[in-house]
């Protein structure tokens, strides 16, 4: 399996923290040199471990935001 390359562009908040350290971040994430992209997903305390998550494009944010701030 490919190594998966990433890059933190910018760290935006965090969502919960887990017991064990793991924080649920919201992040802007260049994967294998792409555009960055927004990015939910636990981290462990190093930023070395993740686990699954889900991303999503600008335009995906933006009708993410504006159906939170119409329900």
């Amino acid at each position: 399996m490919a190594e998966i390359k990433y890059e933190i562009v910018k760290s935006l908040g965090v969502l919960s923290e887990s017991a064990n350290g793991w924080k649920r971040e919201l992040n802007l994430i260049s994967w294998n040199g792409r555009a960055p992209k927004y990015d939910i997903r636990d981290w462990d305390p190093e930023h070395e471990k993740m686990s699954k998550g889900i991303t999503l494009s600008q335009e995906e944010m933006e009708i993410l935001v504006d159906l939170m701030k119409n329900n």
